[in-house]
């Protein structure tokens, strides 16, 4: 077995199509569009046979809210779509030894490196455990698209079904999908809106405009805005991959609340993956169950299926962890509102917003 930080886009984008848990986290496209994105350094780590063939891959990116001194405060790593190996003893050993690698390598260099499972790790859940990789639970709503439009419509809440019919009645509500980068710009004005009052550190417009440049060309996202009388009041990036629609951000305009922009916004994303095919819509997380999350229940009015794959975190830094977590509540408690949403609570629960 050897461990490489490189691979050829042919050899990894088989990987990625063949296995049954690779995901758009996993693929050299989105690896390109985290490249692209300020404070974000993905990293790719994949163990390879005596044939050169993959048994098991992981791409951490280290993200930094901060640079200078303060880097080393605000730097963690996080596996968007967690770990792949393959089945069996070998595709186990070596999913063993990347890890052992990586940790060798990353040292006390960050705070701590966190897997987001999109699937259950089952049987590898053992091998996270020993190479420190700490399972927390958290949740994820997951709906099934294959159906009919009737059918898809019937399993919502009965009150988000009467919001949606109200919504498509009046039209005053019209959804446009983003196809010029121009409109980037106001599809973050209201992301940014979103997660600074919530006070959830959100990437920068670098990230978002990467993905437009290399995703939405080739059919892997879409990005949306729900305008009313001309302005946008809610918004939803999509990510398109093996027949899963993934949730990856949205953002609400609180002041036009009453109009269900975003029951109206859902409705067309689950409608228009279950026209065309596709068989999951993957909410993005759904929060740890131990504590109260708004978000999760909005997503449940949804009637998908409540699943706990969990989370594992590996601490490489304790002693500047508990710095950094100090020093986020000073800012929390000093800093005005608008200053909050660009710093990381540095918790293992940042959801995407619904």
């Amino acid at each position: 077995m050897k461990i490489v930080n490189e691979l050829d886009e042919p050899v990894w984008n088989t990987y990625v199509r063949q296995h049954p848990h690779g995901n758009i986290f996993h693929t050299p496209e989105m690896f390109a569009v985290l490249s692209r994105a300020k404070g974000h350094e993905p990293e790719l780590w994949a163990v390879l046979d005596d044939g050169g063939r993959p048994l098991a891959l992981f791409i951490p990116v280290r993200i930094s809210i901060a640079g200078g001194p303060l880097k080393r405060l605000t730097t963690r790593a996080v596996a968007y779509g967690s770990l792949l190996c393959n089945p069996g003893a070998e595709g186990e050993a070596a999913l063993s030894s990347l890890l052992d690698g990586y940790k060798r390598s990353v040292r006390r260099s960050i705070l701590f490196t966190e897997l987001r499972n999109i699937h259950d790790l089952g049987s590898i859940q053992s091998i996270c455990g020993r190479a420190d990789f700490i399972y927390e639970e958290h949740l994820n709503y997951l709906v099934d698209l294959e159906c009919s439009r009737n059918a898809l419509m019937e399993r919502l809440g009965a009150r988000t079904r009467k919001h949606i019919r109200r919504a498509l009645r009046k039209k005053e509500l019209v959804l446009e999908e983003v196809t010029q980068r121009s409109l980037m710009r106001e599809f973050y004005a209201v992301l940014s809106r979103t997660y600074t009052r919530a006070r959830v550190f959100l990437a920068g417009p670098t990230l978002f405009e990467a993905a437009f440049e290399v995703l939405y060309p080739r059919g892997m996202a879409r990005f949306l805005i729900v305008r009313f009388k001309g302005t946008p009041v809610a918004v939803s990036a999509e990510l398109l991959f093996k027949k899963t629609i993934f949730g990856w951000y949205g953002g609400l305009d609180r002041s036009y609340s009453k109009y269900n922009a975003n029951e109206f916004l859902t409705w067309h994303i689950l409608d228009w993956g279950r026209a065309r095919g596709y068989k999951v819509y993957d909410f993005g997380g759904a929060g740890n169950p131990e504590e109260e999350y708004g978000v999760r229940d909005f997503k449940a009015k949804f009637k998908g299926e409540l699943v706990g794959y969990g989370r594992n975190i590996c601490v490489h830094n304790p002693g500047l962890l508990r710095l950094s977590r100090a020093g986020y509540r000073i800012y929390q408690f000093f800093l005005p509102l608008k200053n909050i949403g660009r710093m990381c609570s540095f918790r293992s629960r940042s959801d995407t917003l619904a």
